[in-house]
């Protein structure tokens, strides 16, 4: 008997480990996307998180070239390369493993978005893409890569 609670005191311990990353930071890290086209690198900057493109599952066009953001509506931002890209801005962590106040760009059809994320578990961010009201709108289930 003791020996069995000494194994579920440690795999207690080591699940609440894993819960280690929560709070203002626990959004930091790298994410599969919902559609599993691309990883974002979530990081920080002062008091605010950004994150930007670091990998695409189709990385090149038709052509065999890098893709470039050519759905923006901006002219001379279509040449810009996808790769990289920063398509998540300026969000406040609000508490409650919340973050609000964001942009979120959505490449594949060139439009900006307001957004929040919500971290439902240490391995899982709901990121919610709206336009006025937070009701109105998509949430993508992201996924941490480890």
């Amino acid at each position: 008997m003791k020996k069995t609670t000494i194994i579920l005191a440690f795999l207690f311990c080591l699940s609440m480990a894993s819960f280690a990353q929560t709070g203002a930071d626990g959004c930091l890290g790298t994410w599969l996307t919902g559609s599993k086209k691309a990883h974002v690198q979530i990081y920080k900057q002062g008091d605010r998180y950004f994150g930007k493109i670091i990998w695409l599952r189709d990385p090149n066009d038709a052509a065999g070239k890098p893709k470039t953001d050519t759905k923006n509506t901006e002219a001379k931002l279509q040449s810009r390369p996808i790769m990289g890209m920063v398509n998540l801005s300026n969000f406040k962590y609000e508490g409650d493993n919340i973050w609000e106040e964001g942009k979120i760009y959505d490449p594949e059809n060139g439009k900006l978005y307001s957004c929040k994320m919500t971290l439902n578990s240490p391995n899982q961010l709901g990121v919610r893409g709206y336009i006025g009201i937070a009701i109105i709108g998509r949430t993508d289930s992201w996924t941490r890569i480890k």
